[in-house]
């Protein structure tokens, strides 16, 4: 089965603040009891988007009707950082976001993204403020992530080079994104591949 090419996601946008947002803000641990990813999105961000006393919502950007829509996520500095669960790209995938834009990224969170084909690319963080004081002037902003040009933009006249490791960029725009797909496309291969290895 052939795997999509990702070369540009288009989406409003919505800013989450603060600086080093590790996975157990994203997804508390308590949310991963699950046999599948599936139903992880209603339980992104939950421990800020959610009174722990009162259950009620809290003022956080998720809870704001006016970013209901949001399909690219903004924020800040380290983003993903912390343990490697593959459980926080899974819950904001499944929440509806289709790429990060930060500032910095943690390795395994990075990674774990791109096999998702969720794109996370890094801007300044002057750009990312313009971009944010863009979709909180106004939410219907649209962002362009252009992979295939290496550009952001946006509907407000925003221009920015991005940046995304060239590994990942060329496997998203070329398909190859899931390794685990390429390897069960390529099955008669592998098996090629071991049925001439003198030890297998």
């Amino acid at each position: 089965m052939a795997l999509a090419k990702v070369t540009s996601v288009s989406g409003t946008g919505v800013f989450v603040p603060g600086a080093d947002i590790d996975t157990d803000r994203i997804i508390p641990a308590r949310f991963m009891k699950c046999v599948t990813f599936d139903g992880l999105g209603e339980f992104a961000f939950y421990d800020v988007r959610f009174n722990p006393e009162t259950g009620e919502k809290t003022e956080h950007p998720l809870n704001d009707p006016r970013f209901k829509e949001a399909s690219i996520l903004l924020a800040g500095v380290n983003f993903g950082c912390g343990s490697s669960r593959e459980h926080a790209p899974q819950s904001l995938s499944k929440y509806g976001f289709q790429a990060v834009i930060a500032e910095s990224f943690a390795e395994i969170f990075f990674g774990n993204s791109t096999t998702l084909a969720m794109p996370c690319v890094t801007l300044t963080a002057a750009e990312i403020a313009q971009l944010r004081e863009a979709v909180e002037a106004d939410p219907a902003v649209e962002i362009t992530i252009d992979l295939a040009a290496k550009r952001v933009r946006s509907s407000a006249g925003h221009d920015f080079a991005l940046n995304i490791p060239e590994s990942a960029r060329d496997a998203l725009v070329s398909g190859r994104w899931d390794p685990i797909q390429e390897l069960l496309d390529n099955e008669s291969k592998v098996s090629a591949t071991a049925a001439a290895l003198s030890y297998v």
